[in-house]
């Protein structure tokens, strides 16, 4: 985000107004200030967080391929709030909440872009068989979504914005006199709001950072404050794009050169800066007639000043003598025929202090999107996170908008999904309709689910939330394990009967993480050693983790039938822990060496796997034996990273099958983008999905200890029932192409 070129000007050219400062002495100047003002509201001082702009500061872990060190990443946040609050600084953090249509564009871009990183990450990942440097590192998937429930945990203020989060941060510190702004978004030496601190240049251990002063920089390049935003959409921004004003930008590079015949020997972002600031200076006094923001001596078409128009609006905060031609017009919910007025008021409180996740986008915006997950193209047998979780999201958007309504009553809603995966050019949203869903024991209203109490209600809740993942035959688990099992045995199994590819290793090491993560501290969590990495593991755990969020999305939708603690990464996922089960599991460890020899641990996985088995059986969907070498494989990959089936050991049979089986994106192509997803409801999808794991869908997941578990419990099944059965299922395999390694 920001303005395009503007934050290496002001470092590389304007040292000047590039002011090092200690937050500490800040702190303290701040309240003198307010006490020698005669202030009767003298309270802490306060920083606005740019919350979005933090997440690569604050992500510091080592290891960030394997799906995130959760646990770890709430230490670094614990002490970095402590740092601030011992130095008597309250934080207001924002997070971005919604992404605004004129912004897609640049968001789509974007994502785009960060896709071809990811190709190279896994490129890297199948050659070395470990972890690329920071020069190819990118966030853990989700790290935005659950960022903010990490922070409330800690008892901070947390806030997701309705529209452009960087327009809410700059208005709330204007408004409320805080006394900076932390980020990393030079879109804040524009707003005329509070002092823009860098995140960048934090130091934390002793609070000082960098202070962009925007006076110092007016005074440079000789503009007024209240000239900076016409500066920003003609260098370009996200509302008006650099190539739009393109011929803009030579004319004043033209125009300064003529004017300044001396050569510029700076960096040429920096000529661009000055010309551009130049024409805006010396453009004419009389400005546009109807808005008085364009100056008519810029020479651009109608289309284009309305954009500027626009763009220019896009700074003007509370308090600006234009601020009344900002529309600040809260738009209509897009299904509000189908929620009450209680569930839209409802919706946006949640959304608004970090509390709803998914509900508010579904029902007051109607589009969705999901950023970059960590998955390889070049792996025709995974599926991508978006396809697999696909029918959840249908069945959120039928309890959101279609529970307890006859569906012939009202029009069918649409939810346009914006979902970046591999194949996918992001040219426009993808139409997706709710699926209803049946709850057995009733059709209740969302606000009964929502509002009301009492047992009957929260019964019915964990009806909802489970059918969403057609797992309502696990409710008699519900107490008797904790609420971070129960979800994970949930995610998991939704899994397994949505990617035909998943094996009884890949089983084994998502339940054994869930299992064995409650004996783990941070510090032995850090000290996992991991002798190789595996592309296919990468995968895994990212679309486990994407299932978490999905997870936390129906239970929203759902009223909350578990804690929203029980669904947080940081108590049920931890990459490294995770890859490290995926190694042992492919490489036939025993399960007691799988379970940290931990007897509990070991009948908890006994129970939860039998659980699963039982429901793979009912389902006709038959989980394979079928483990990768991965050390070997990777030493013997082919070009394009997937092992020979000779390193496999697969049959000569085994192997035709592959050969003339179908990917799954020949399998897209073939049914079509409605006929996969439309109805889990009609028997041809239960035929087709549920009978031979031929489904592709969509599903994210969390785990937490929600409750302490009964060590005396015994499992529900014993150890040799669990082993005759597992036999089984130790079929040849079917798979159509082999994965990376």
């Amino acid at each position: 985000m920001g303005v395009k070129g503007l934050q290496s000007f002001v470092e590389r050219c304007c040292p000047e107004a590039c002011v090092t400062v200690n937050l500490r002495e800040m702190a303290r100047l701040h309240v003198t200030k307010n006490q020698q003002s005669g202030s009767s509201n003298i309270t802490s001082p306060t920083l606005v967080v740019d919350g979005m702009s933090c997440l690569s500061h604050w992500y510091s872990c080592t290891n960030w391929v394997c799906g995130g060190q959760w646990m770890e990443y709430m230490e670094v946040l614990k002490k970095w709030v402590e740092a601030f609050t011992s130095a008597g600084i309250k934080l207001f953090f924002f997070f971005d909440g919604v992404v605004e249509e004129q912004k897609r564009p640049e968001w789509v871009k974007r994502r785009l872009r960060v896709n071809k990183d990811i190709i190279k990450i896994f490129n890297h990942i199948k050659q070395h068989g470990e972890q690329p440097g920071q020069q190819l590192s990118c966030l853990p998937s989700a790290l935005a979504t659950f960022t903010p429930f990490a922070l409330r945990s800690l008892g901070q203020d947390v806030f997701c914005s309705v529209r452009e989060a960087d327009y809410e941060i700059a208005s709330y510190a204007r408004c409320h006199g805080s006394m900076g702004i932390l980020g990393q978004d030079t879109d804040f030496i524009i707003y005329d709001s509070a002092p823009y601190l860098s995140v960048a240049k934090l130091q934390i251990n002793d609070l000082t950072t960098v202070m962009y002063d925007r006076q110092r920089l007016c005074r440079n390049i000789g503009l007024s404050v209240t000239q900076l935003p016409l500066l920003a959409c003609l260098l370009g921004n996200d509302v008006v794009s650099e190539e739009l004003m393109q011929h803009i930008r030579s004319s004043a590079v033209a125009a300064y050169r003529r004017t300044n015949p001396a050569p510029y020997s700076g960096p040429p972002q920096g000529e661009v800066v000055l010309a551009v600031a130049q024409l805006v200076s010396s453009s004419s006094a009389s400005a546009d007639e109807e808005t008085g923001l364009v100056p008519h001596s810029l020479n651009v078409a109608s289309s284009q000043r309305e954009l500027l128009k626009k763009g220019i609006c896009s700074y003007l905060l509370p308090g600006h003598k234009d601020y009344e031609l900002v529309d600040i017009s809260v738009p209509p919910s897009a299904f509000e025929k189908y929620v009450s007025p209680e569930i839209l008021k409802a919706c946006r409180e949640k959304h608004v202090a970090a509390e709803g996740f998914m509900v508010y986008s579904v029902v007051c915006a109607g589009v969705t999107e999901c950023s970059n997950s960590l998955e390889d193209e070049e792996d025709e047998e995974l599926l991508p996170q978006a396809l697999v979780y696909k029918p959840c999201r249908q069945r959120v958007y039928g309890l959101l908008l279609l529970l307890g309504k006859d569906g012939s009553s009202v029009d069918s809603p649409a939810i346009r999904e914006w979902f970046v995966f591999p194949g996918n050019p992001l040219r426009e949203a993808d139409t997706v309709h709710p699926v209803p869903i049946n709850i057995p024991c009733g059709q209740p209203s969302l606000d009964l689910l929502w509002f009301s109490s009492g047992p009957e209600v929260s019964a019915l809740r964990l009806a909802a939330f489970l059918t969403v993942f057609d797992c309502l035959h696990y409710s008699d688990l519900h107490g008797e394990i904790g609420d971070s099992l129960l979800a994970a045995l949930c995610l998991i199994t939704y899994i397994v009967l949505q990617v035909e590819a998943l094996s009884e290793q890949d089983v084994d090491a998502y339940l054994s993480q869930a299992v064995c993560l409650r004996l783990k501290s941070p510090l032995e969590l850090r000290q996992i050693q991991l002798p190789v990495l595996s592309s296919r593991a990468v995968q895994l755990g990212s679309l486990y983790v994407r299932g978490l969020s999905h997870l936390l999305g129906a239970n929203n939708a759902s009223g909350c039938a578990l804690p929203s603690a029980a669904l947080m990464p940081w108590q049920g996922f931890d990459g490294r822990l995770f890859h490290s089960k995926y190694l042992l599991a492919h490489g036939g460890a025993e399960k007691s060496e799988l379970l940290d020899r931990d007897m509990f641990c070991l009948s908890q996985f006994v129970q939860l796997k039998e659980k699963l088995l039982e429901t793979c059986r009912q389902r006709g969907r038959v989980l394979q034996s079928r483990p990768r070498e991965t050390q070997k494989n990777l030493r013997r990959s082919n070009a394009s990273g997937f092992p020979s089936a000779a390193d496999q050991g697969w049959t000569g049979e085994t192997r035709r099958d592959l050969q003339h089986g179908q990917t799954w994106r020949q399998r897209e192509a073939a049914c079509g983008e409605q006929s996969g997803y439309e109805n889990p409801e009609t028997p041809q999808w239960r035929a087709d999905h549920r009978g031979g794991g031929q489904s592709f869908h969509s599903h994210r997941s969390n785990s937490y200890e929600g409750r302490p578990l009964n060590r005396n419990r015994p499992p529900k099944q014993n150890r040799g029932r669990l082993h005759h059965n597992r036999g089984r299922y130790q079929l040849a395999p079917r798979w159509q192409h082999p994965p990376a390694p």
